[in-house]
């Protein structure tokens, strides 16, 4: 063989050998699984669309698991029944602390990468969390209540009482508010996972008059916000503030047509494509033990957080939004 030829053959080789290792390190019986509740809500869909997408990507297999109401317990079911396959990891949205730390903590004993998205159990041995600063994105909608009402009013929140994500947005904006004596929380309403509840409950916040009369409400999870919004547009009623949060298209409506004043945008999607890649780097380059508190160490292999951050969505920018969000939702 001609000297050239063997250069021109060895250098094919070398380039190829690399592509090949690429396309051979992930597989099929890599199993994933996303492991949320309200499954059926336009966030989730989102969600699992991100985690998808990145397993298609890599040529892993995904699959996304949970109750479509809100319901704790069938969640810790379903993430019990996720572990007993024997998955290569799981990515979960905590709806309570309470009740999944224990399983978190039993399938990293097993040796199951555990991280959590969108709502987390920071007391358990999950690898670490990836989605918003639930804190800050309580603090941003606050200081928007507070600049809208002038410093002055009655709120009221609907929310999941026990959601560690929502308990933390409520923390957001009370410690905004703190700094406005003129505005009182005169209630917080819990609407147990159900829209309707939160719908149903409006038109009393309403009907409120005098010194005990709503001025704003805030709903502090998904999908209330629509569904309030529309009591608001049916009723013709447009001296109250309504706060939301997420960007489905029926709260982006609203938002445009001035019933909802605003709403905190996330990024569902980019919490379940990280999410997987995530739980990829763990696979193929695995850390021992698991179960270490990784916390304090300044040596960690893990973040804390992946702070996937949060943006006010008002008429002023609601189009372009509006416009990606209904694309996507068409999908």
């Amino acid at each position: 063989m001609r000297m050239w030829t063997r250069v021109i053959l060895f250098g094919l080789i070398a380039v190829t050998l690399p592509v090949l290792q690429g396309c051979t390190r992930h597989s099929k019986s890599e199993r994933y699984y996303m492991v949320a509740t309200n499954t059926d809500l336009p966030y989730w869909k989102t969600a699992a669309a991100g985690f998808q997408k990145a397993g298609a990507r890599y040529g892993v297999t995904t699959d996304v698991r949970g109750p479509t109401k809100f319901d704790p317990q069938a969640e810790v079911d379903e993430f019990r029944k996720v572990v007993a396959l024997k998955p290569t990891g799981i990515l979960v949205s905590v709806a309570s602390s309470k009740l999944m730390t224990p399983e978190i903590d039993a399938a990293i004993a097993a040796g199951i990468p555990v991280i959590t998205m969108d709502s987390d159990a920071p007391e358990s041995k999950r690898l670490y969390f990836i989605g918003t600063e639930n804190l800050e994105a309580g603090q941003l909608g606050g200081h928007r209540v507070a600049a809208q009402l002038n410093g002055k009013g009655n709120v009221v929140f609907i929310t999941n009482p026990g959601q560690p994500n929502l308990d933390e947005r409520l923390k957001g904006y009370k410690d905004v508010f703190s700094s406005y004596p003129g505005i009182k929380v005169v209630d917080v309403f819990d609407m147990h996972g159900d829209s309707g509840t939160a719908m149903d409950k409006a038109p009393e916040y309403l009907a409120r008059t005098g010194a005990n009369k709503v001025d704003a409400i805030v709903c502090l999870e998904s999908s209330s916000g629509k569904d309030v919004g529309e009591v608001l547009k049916r009723t013709n009623t447009k001296d109250r503030l309504l706060v939301t949060m997420d960007v489905a298209v029926g709260t982006l409506l609203l938002v445009k047509d001035g019933i909802i004043d605003s709403t905190i945008s996330q990024k569902p999607y980019t919490m379940g494509l990280l999410g997987l890649k995530a739980l990829d780097e763990v696979h193929h380059y695995p850390v021992k033990p698991l179960s270490q508190d990784y916390g304090l160490d300044p040596f960690s292999p893990f973040p804390f957080n992946i702070d996937t951050g949060v943006s006010l969505v008002d008429k002023t920018n609601v189009d372009p939004l509006l416009d990606r969000v209904r694309a996507v939702e068409l999908q």
